[in-house]
């Protein structure tokens, strides 16, 4: 596996590669066998062959509960069928090391309060109690599972301070030999770990099952994109402005399947935690990963978070020895495309409101919604545009130190001047981990926040994945009586419509000191830079630049909490007592739930679903619905509460389920009856085929029938009719959910067609066997529901990017033939839905390759 031992054996010129693609190289050298890995591949990769593909071997998985849970109930499922077919239970057996760091269920049902975080756990246990107990019987199930209970921290800050190693430790043949450390997740901010300069990125379920089964990813050859940093950024910029600068920026220019690698004179300005702030949003700009190079920064922030001297010694030594410890001068990489950003343009930044990319400048802000400006009847009366949420929040930014120092600063310098929250705002604080806590705390900036409301609500993802709780009563009847179109403001990586909470129309993207000032000003149409932030208790009115903190403040507070007794320098305990002391099952086996429970056997390694869902060409199909640009993976199979007026909602209540004990999609991934009818649902969607009803509803052709979607397409499956989804441009963005792919696959649609598809997405439609058709030439928009689509060019094995012909022929829009070709992106893929879709497969070749 060594670097230069390839070059010399005439691999190729490996120094002028970019490092990410070293890194995945040493991958590929070390899992060298012949059979399932070849010098092949590793010339193809050195050559960058964009055809070909390449097996990678992850080191381990990485999960949260939401997508975690399912897929160890997958891993169960397959081993009772491989049972079954005579295989035996080890056949399916896990091969990797799995952290699951429980995250996703935290809600802000309290904030605002000194014991908001207290109780918003209690709270969690007494709502997941059920799958929590599944999590420790799985502990004991699978020896090499570890799980992260809830209250300590989200996984991929987890991942960064803890978990990663950057180098590991391997035994092969009785030989101990280092190794790089490498991740794939079931979340797609994986990417965070890439600021420590580990290759890792999101997947879906399916395929991370897969990869835990000793399967290897089977990855095209990358392209490799270098964004060049320059320049020193403003003492007012932070991390996060540097971050959603480049999701503009990157987003525009395209990235999706290609990897970012920053380079350039001002990489050694970005701190690791700065490094990981903008690795994180990786999926928002669409890059499968987001590498920074391991240097002293590297190895400096590895001694901070308390790593063994023995790691650390291993892993400067390793990197050396390879040739991969970046040093500034060394001359660029050879990049497929190189772009640059100057740090010193980069100014405060605001994303919104409905998605990432959307960038604004402070003073444009107040001129991005001009309703905002109407009036209100009464001052003491909600207008639109009022902040109604303001959330200090998600792994992108709460524990960056330097991002957290400027909040707490802004809110002590705030306080000082008798300025506080605006009444009407939801203000909390969530956190990636303890540390952060535990600086602000000691800095005595805890206290200043919790004046102005932000107290700790808990430690997990909290409002950013649309877990922020209840308004208060009063705020939201009159939001729903007066038809307000108000924000939520908060320092996440994501506001798709309706995803922060089903109340607010507008979500903004920004720092957390800026989430703080927002909180004060409780509107967004206020010109920050030139209007009064607030008035003060005296009347005085006070202005943003007036406490907005200084360089040195941030520096000092930073400073003073990296030498402190309990500050860096030590790992953080995963566990807790009460985790350790939760009750759970000692069976073999577990006893599934009923109907209407959380944890019910799942039905995908099932004789149906593990075969393929079509036999040759498509004809005669109807769409199920007909969507526009930017679909989201929640908004076809959302996380938010289950609605007691839903389809879901009233199959739960139906059984018995009391309305106050819905709970969420999210929470009930288990439950394939819940989460069909919750399949496109989000109420946010539009369908082209129902403009008047948005989401969860459909229109049945020929006639118009406007029904639920679960019910329009078990009516089509009745009549023998089949049936496709028809959308545009970057199809299936957003999070790594492969529940976006298994409803629709049991809803019975055999295609998807859009104009481009989203990475995991597009993965996962493949990995549950429905076809991803992507037709450049087919606008939904030119479409009105009622046409008939017909797809040939099916007949037999389908290969990597097979070509297809879509027939679209409509009563009122006449036909058209379009050329299309299938999404099937690698050989291993097209093998997938040969049989059926991946987990057909698994029970077919469980685990292939080197271990």
């Amino acid at each position: 596996m060594s670097l230069h031992a390839a070059e010399e054996a005439g691999l190729g010129a490996i120094p002028s590669l970019p490092y990410v693609k070293r890194a995945l190289l040493e991958n590929v050298l070390r899992h060298c066998d012949g059979h399932t890995v070849t010098a092949e591949h590793a010339r193809s990769l050195v050559a960058g062959e964009s055809a070909a593909c390449v097996p990678f071997f992850p080191e381990r998985i990485l999960m949260q509960d939401a997508s975690g849970i399912p897929l160890l109930a997958d891993i169960i499922t397959l081993q009772e069928r491989a049972v079954e077919r005579g295989l035996g239970a080890t056949s399916i057996s896990p091969r990797l090391r799995m952290d699951l760091v429980v995250d996703h269920a935290l809600e802000v049902d309290v904030a605002g309060d000194l014991g908001a975080a207290s109780l918003n756990l209690a709270h969690e246990y007494n709502r997941h109690g059920d799958r929590y107990r599944f999590l420790r019987w799985a502990e004991s199930r699978f020896p090499t599972l570890r799980v992260v209970p809830p209250g300590i921290g989200i996984c991929h800050q987890l991942n960064l301070e803890s978990l990663a190693n950057v180098v590991s430790v391997g035994t092969d043949n009785q030989r101990r030999l280092a190794r790089l450390d490498s991740v794939v997740g079931t979340d797609s901010h994986t990417t965070m770990i890439n600021a420590l300069s580990v290759t890792g990125w999101g997947v879906g379920g399916i395929e991370a099952t897969a990869a835990v089964l000793g399967q290897p990813l089977m990855i095209p050859v990358p392209e490799v994109v270098g964004v060049k940093l320059t320049g020193k950024p403003n003492p007012c910029v932070l991390a996060s402005d540097i971050a959603l600068t480049l999701v503009s920026l990157l987003r525009t220019h395209g990235v999706v399947q290609r990897i970012v690698e920053f380079h350039g004179p001002a990489l050694t300005r970005l701190s690791v935690p700065d490094r990981a702030t903008i690795a994180n949003m990786a999926p928002e700009y669409g890059a499968t990963m987001a590498y920074f190079p391991p240097d002293e920064r590297t190895i400096d922030y590895l001694v901070a978070t308390g790593r063994p001297e023995s790691t650390v010694s291993l892993v400067r030594a390793y990197l050396g020895a390879q040739g991969l410890l970046h040093a500034p001068g060394r001359a660029s990489a050879r990049y497929d495309e190189t772009l640059e950003l100057d740090l010193a343009t980069v100014e405060p930044t605001i994303s919104g409101p409905f998605r990432p990319d959307q960038k604004l400048s402070v003073n444009q802000l107040a001129q991005d919604y001009p309703e905002a400006s109407v009036p209100a009847e009464n001052e003491t009366r909600l207008r639109h545009g009022d902040v109604v949420i303001a959330a200090i929040t998600s792994c992108t930014n709460t524990s960056n130190p330097r991002a957290m120092a400027a909040a707490g600063v802004l809110a002590r310098n705030a306080a000082a001047r008798g300025l506080r929250s605006a009444p009407w705002t939801k203000t909390s604080l969530t956190l990636g981990s303890s540390w952060t806590a535990e600086m602000l705390q000691s800095r005595g900036l805890q206290t200043a926040l919790d004046e102005l409301g932000f107290h700790v609500a808990g430690f997990g993802c909290g409002t950013c994945m649309g877990n922020s709780g209840p308004l208060d009563p009063d705020v939201t009847a009159e939001i729903r009586e007066r038809n307000l179109s108000v924000a939520a403001v908060l320092s996440g990586n994501r506001n798709f419509p309706g995803r922060i909470h089903p109340d607010v129309a507008l979500a903004y993207l920004a720092s957390p000191p800026f989430v703080v000032a927002m909180a004060i000003a409780g509107r967004t149409t206020v010109d920050l830079t030139k209007e009064p932030l607030a008035v003060n208790v005296a009347g005085v009115p006070v202005y943003l630049d007036e406490i907005w903190p200084s360089e040195r403040e941030i520096d000092d507070v930073v400073a003073a909490a990296e030498c402190c007794p309990s500050g860096r320098g030590r790992l953080l305990p995963l566990t807790t007592t009460e985790w350790a002391n939760l009750p759970h099952p000692s069976t073999t086996s577990f006893d599934w739930d009923d109907e209407a429970g959380s944890i019910r056997r799942p039905p995908f390694a099932d004789p149906k679903l593990t075969r393929p869902d079509r036999d040759g060409d498509i004809h005669g199909a109807r769409p199920l619905l007909l969507l526009g640009n930017g679909v989201t993976t929640d908004h076809i199979s959302p996380v938010a509460r289950i609605d007691v007026n839903s389809a879901a909602g009233q199959w739960l209540t139906s059984r018995g389920v009391a309305p106050n004990a819905l709970g969420s999609y999210s929470s009930r991934r288990l439950n394939h009856d819940v989460m069909v009818r919750g399949g496109f649902a989000n109420p946010k969607l539009l369908n082209r085929l129902t403009p008047e009803c948005q989401g969860g509803w459909t229109a049945v052709m020929p006639h118009g029938t406007i029904l639920p979607i679960y019910e329009a397409a078990t009516t089509y499956a009745k009549l023998g009719v089949p049936t496709v989804v028809v959308a545009g441009y970057s199809y299936g963005v957003g999070s790594a959910r492969d529940w976006a792919a298994k409803v629709t696959r049991l809803l019975g649609v055999q295609a998807v067609i859009a104009r481009s598809f989203e990475r995991i997405h597009r993965t996962n439609l493949v990995a549950m066997g429905v076809l991803p058709i992507e037709c450049p030439d087919l606008s939904p928009f030119d479409l009105d529901g009622s046409e008939i689509f017909d797809i040939t060019g099916l007949v037999g094995e389908l290969g990597v990017h097979a070509a297809v012909r879509v027939t679209v022929s409509g009563a009122t829009t006449g036909v058209r033939q379009l050329d299309a070709r299938v999404r099937i992106d690698t050989a291993a893929e097209a093998d997938w839905l040969r049989v059926g879709g991946l987990i057909a497969h698994m029970l077919v070749a469980p685990g292939s390759g080197p271990t």
